[in-house]
């Protein structure tokens, strides 16, 4: 590796970054996992960390939720979701991430008789031990299982009203194809009513018009992957001049077979058509990566310049749910980091 190639990976790994697209629950790694069963008696049908780790062989989306549900069911107390998302916020700062907006899934718990306190609960006390102790400013982001219906939905958003002080927005995620944003209409409606942000997983999987419907249906303010919006030129356009963001997630992409090779992922051309694209670690203990190893494959494979990280980092900060305030202080950092390393801003 050249001197070049060797202080942009420095860099990649020093400049500060906001997380946008992180499941917490997909943040669990399997010597947690293990950990929590022993303490919770559940039983798991893998003989070991490495058995069930060697089970991490996704074809799709769905024989990955398969895994990722199984391995949610030693979730049963709050302290388990404090634990889990504190082993997360540590691996962050290693990352330099200075600001975490988690998606949490609610309904993966309240249906095995989880109260819906525990959850919140546990994930807010570990967000504020986050910005206390490690200088991430972190927030929650509640997301509906689209493959359950929206009564479903709204029965959970009921639920989670006397926590609303505890996340800021809503989300939509779990099996994407045969499951339309606008089957969610008024939860998110509700959502909105509440002052909530708005977020959806669309154009991962499923066609570009989701992701119209996403914008259109549902209001959401950020669209969570987004990689097939290249198919629509009208879409493209759009997503340009609203400066709507997408939270890109790249080894996910690869590890779910959205894209054969890293090497062939849309990054780039996303950046170059003047969207608001930011890079994310989606369910990293599943998909191999956190969000340094998403920045190092990705820069690697399509030889990202210094000003394309920059841009990325930049464009998580935007596109993150921040005050103005922090979000300038933000800036500041990266400006700083750019100096440096000696990387045009």
């Amino acid at each position: 590796m050249n001197d070049h190639r060797q202080n942009l990976h420095a860099f990649a790994r020093a400049m500060p970054k906001a997380e946008l697209h992180i499941h917490i629950e997909g943040s669990l790694e399997p010597e947690l996992i293990f950990t929590l069963a022993r303490r919770n008696g559940v039983d798991l049908p893998y003989a070991s960390v490495e058995a069930l780790r060697a089970a991490y062989a996704f074809t799709n989306l769905q024989s990955f939720l398969d895994i990722y549900y199984a391995g949610a069911s030693v979730l049963l107390y709050e302290q388990d979701f404090f634990d889990m998302a504190w082993a997360y916020f540590e691996r962050a700062r290693a990352d330099n991430v200075v600001h975490a907006e988690l998606f949490f899934d609610p309904q993966t718990h309240t249906d095995r008789g989880v109260p819906i306190r525990f959850v919140i609960d546990g994930l807010h006390r570990a967000c504020v031990k986050a910005q206390a102790e490690l200088g991430i400013r972190a927030e929650l982001i509640l997301c509906f299982l689209r493959h359950l219906s929206e009564e479903a939905a709204l029965a959970t958003l009921e639920q989670a009203r006397p926590h609303r002080h505890q996340f800021i927005g809503v989300g939509l995620d779990s099996s994407e194809v045969g499951h339309p944003p606008e089957k969610f209409a008024r939860v998110f409606a509700a959502a909105r009513a509440l002052g909530l942000h708005a977020v959806a997983h669309a154009g991962e999987e499923g066609p570009p018009q989701y992701i119209w419907d996403a914008l259109d249906q549902l209001a959401v303010e950020r669209i969570d992957h987004g990689v097939q919006a290249l198919r629509d030129a009208e879409l493209v356009a759009r997503l340009a001049r609203e400066r709507i963001p997408l939270t890109v997630c790249p080894l996910s992409n690869v590890k779910l077979c959205v894209f054969a090779q890293l090497r062939q992922h849309n990054l780039r051309e996303l950046l170059q058509r003047g969207l608001v694209a930011t890079v994310n670690s989606d369910d990293p203990a599943y998909f191999g990566g956190y969000i340094n190893q998403n920045f190092i494959e990705t820069l690697d494979a399509l030889d990202l310049t210094g000003a394309e990280l920059v841009t990325l980092a930049r464009n998580s900060f935007d596109a993150s749910f921040a005050s103005e305030a922090d979000k300038a202080r933000y800036h500041a950092q990266l400006d700083a980091c750019c100096r440096e390393f000696g990387i045009s801003r």
